[in-house]
C-alpha cells in the first residue's frame, strides 16, 4: 500500500511540474477541422479546456463541433480531434489547454495543388495563413500566452495534384518546410514544435500522389528540428473501419488521434525538459 501511495503522489508531483498554460492551433484541411460524430466525442467538457472563438474574441469550455464558421475557416462537422486531445493533455499534465482552430477542407499546403478551397502557401486565390495569423494573434491578446505548437494535418488535396500531373512530392515538401518556416517566424519562436499526422489514403482512387505527400512529411521530420510524425498512420484506418467515407475518418480514430498527439507531447515535454 505504501509504494502505491508513493508512486501515486511520484506521477502528481510530475504532473503538477509541467503543469502550465498552452495553446494550440490545429490547421489543415477537412480531417483537422473534423468530420466526425460530435455523439461521440469526448463529453466531459473541461472547465480547463478551451475553444478560442474570433467572431466574438472569446474562450469557451471546448466541446464538439468546435471551431466556428468565420471567413475562411470552419466549425467540425461535427466531430473533431480537439476534444480528445485538450482533454488528455490536461489529464496528462495538468495543462490548461487553449485550441485555435484553422482548418479549411480541400485547402493546399503549395500554390500548384491550390483550388477555389484555397492555399497555405505565401500568395494564392484563398490566403489560409494570413487569415490563420489574424486568428492566431487575436487569441494571443486576449490570452497574453504564446502558442506552444502546430498540430497539422493536410496533404490530400495536394496528393490529388500530384496525382493529376500538376506537381510533385518535392514540390509539397518545399511547400511544407515553407510553412513550418512561416508558422515559427510569424509566432517568433525558431524552435516551434510542429506535429504532423500522416496524410492517409482515398480509397479506390491512385496511391501515388499519396505515397508521395507521406514520404515528403516523413523527410520534413527526419531533417527539421522538432518537426514530430505523430506516431498513428491514418493509411490503415480502412481496415479496421475507422472511415466514414472514402477520405474521412471515423470519430473513434479522431479519439484516438488526439490521445496519441497528447501522449506523445507528454513525452516530449519529459523528455526535453519543457
Amino acid at each position: 500500500m505504501k509504494k502505491i501511495i508513493v508512486f501515486v503522489l511520484v506521477i502528481a508531483i510530475s504532473a503538477a511540474a509541467y503543469a502550465q498554460k498552452s495553446m494550440w492551433i490545429v490547421a489543415g484541411q477537412s480531417n483537422a477541422s473534423g468530420m466526425g460524430d460530435r455523439r461521440t466525442s469526448m463529453k466531459y467538457t473541461n472547465p480547463k479546456c478551451f475553444d478560442y472563438l474570433e467572431t466574438c474574441d472569446s474562450l469557451r469550455i471546448l466541446q464538439d463541433p468546435t471551431g466556428e464558421n468565420g471567413k475562411y475557416f470552419g466549425k467540425a462537422n461535427s466531430g473533431s480531434i480537439c476534444p480528445s486531445f485538450a482533454w488528455n493533455l490536461n489529464k496528462m499534465t495538468g495543462d490548461t489547454v487553449i485550441i485555435v482552430s484553422a482548418a479549411r477542407g480541400g485547402s493546399a499546403c503549395s500554390t500548384t495543388g491550390e483550388t477555389i478551397y484555397g492555399t497555405w502557401a505565401e500568395k494564392g486565390i484563398l490566403p489560409l495563413f494570413d487569415a490563420a495569423m489574424t486568428k492566431c494573434k487575436a487569441a494571443m491578446a486576449l490570452t497574453g500566452l504564446n502558442f506552444s505548437g502546430v498540430i497539422w494535418l493536410q496533404g490530400e488535396r495536394d496528393a490529388n495534384a500530384i496525382n493529376d500531373g500538376k506537381m510533385d512530392g518535392k514540390d509539397y515538401e518545399d511547400a511544407l518546410r515553407n510553412l513550418i518556416e512561416r508558422f515559427r517566424k510569424n509566432f517568433g519562436d525558431e524552435d516551434l514544435p510542429f506535429y504532423i499526422v500522416l496524410t492517409g489514403q482515398y480509397l479506390n482512387h491512385r496511391q501515388k500522389g499519396y505515397h508521395q505527400v507521406r514520404a515528403a512529411q516523413r523527410k520534413v521530420a527526419k531533417t527539421m528540428d522538432n518537426v514530430h510524425l505523430v506516431p498513428i498512420d491514418p493509411w490503415l484506418f480502412p481496415q479496421m473501419n475507422m472511415m466514414t467515407d472514402d477520405i474521412h475518418y471515423s470519430q473513434f480514430a479522431y479519439n484516438l488521434i488526439g490521445e496519441t498527439i497528447a501522449r506523445q507531447i507528454t513525452e516530449d515535454r519529459i523528455i526535453n525538459g519543457y
